[in-house]
């Protein structure tokens, strides 16, 4: 369909008159009359009401006005993202959990200061739920969190998938495996952050392990912490025990400060998903093929037994 005869629709409903619109669009009446006779041909209706001398729209002219207009707005928004001159400039308010802090931020952010000089990034770290909300209220143009955001005004893409295991200070748990469960509920859980999706998986397995041996369900613990740093630091200190990604305690198992404790069934692994406005800026779409493009060759890069790409 030709937008420049429904540009010309548009132009005549205002103006009210063939000639007018003529000289608004710099055409000749002739030319206009034969764009509205095309433009009904094309779309099987009368549009403009001939059994009158006074210039009239037929109803279904005024009905499909407004569509015509949307088209018109989106095919001037499409052509001014096609532009090869709009650079990807401005600012970029970035939000991500530390989960990503921890592992590929830094690489993402050398390649978007890489790619687009004159982008400006602005970092927020904090929880998925806390970062999901910022982005519905217009506070921040994308977000990398655990889950993604479940909204039809939202495009959300899981990005990596991280595997979890069950990490404990070495010596805090005797090696038997024979009452390993009870031995590990007492101790707290060590998790991220409350309400997410690994919380609550977690809450259903330790719910699981306390039947099977026997431990009242209201003596167990799970301590929720965003901070991966934290976490660490509780392990190290003989707090509790963590379902954490290997990911972050590699260096602490291999030096034999940590070990993984052969509990089954294992914790799920976390999955972290990027998500942005449908409608965002050229230069969010863009900034989003720089996040994924980093987070996989970061992946690429690293032991798939601590982290692999799903982009």
């Amino acid at each position: 369909m030709n937008t420049r005869f429904l540009e010309t629709l548009i132009t005549l409903a205002q103006l009210r008159s063939v000639r007018a619109t003529a000289r608004a669009m710099h055409a000749t009446p002739a030319a206009i009359s034969l764009r509205i006779k095309a433009l009904e041909e094309e779309l099987q209706t009368e549009l403009i009401d001939r059994s009158t001398r006074e210039f009239r729209l037929t109803p279904n002219a005024d009905y499909l006005l407004n569509h015509a207009k949307a088209v018109v707005d989106a095919t001037r928004r499409l052509r001014e993202a096609a532009r090869t001159d709009s650079a990807v400039r401005g600012r970029l308010r970035l939000g991500v959990i530390e989960t990503v802090v921890h592992s590929w931020l830094a690489h993402s952010v050398r390649q978007l200061n890489a790619s687009f000089p004159e982008l400006e990034i602005d970092l927020v770290v904090d929880m998925s739920t806390t970062l999901e909300k910022r982005l519905l209220a217009g506070e921040l143009d994308l977000v990398v969190g655990i889950e993604g955001v479940n909204n039809s005004q939202i495009t959300s893409e899981p990005l990596a998938v991280y595997p979890v295991r069950w990490i404990a200070r070495e010596g805090l748990l005797a090696p038997q495996r024979e009452g390993l469960a009870q031995r590990l509920l007492q101790f707290p859980i060590l998790t991220f952050g409350r309400g997410t999706a690994p919380h609550r998986m977690l809450e259903d397995i330790v719910t699981r392990l306390a039947s099977l041996s026997g431990v009242p369900l209201e003596q167990t613990r799970i301590t929720c912490s965003p901070s991966v740093a934290a976490i660490i630091q509780l392990i190290r200190n003989g707090f509790g025990v963590a379902a954490i990604p290997w990911l972050f305690v590699s260096s602490h198992l291999e030096n034999g400060e940590f070990v993984e404790v052969p509990l089954q069934p294992v914790p799920p692994p976390i999955i972290v998903s990027m998500s942005r406005c449908t409608n965002a800026a050229v230069a969010v779409h863009a900034a989003a093929s720089a996040v994924r493009a980093a987070c996989a060759e970061y992946c690429a890069q690293v032991d798939e037994r601590y982290i692999e790409s799903l982009g």
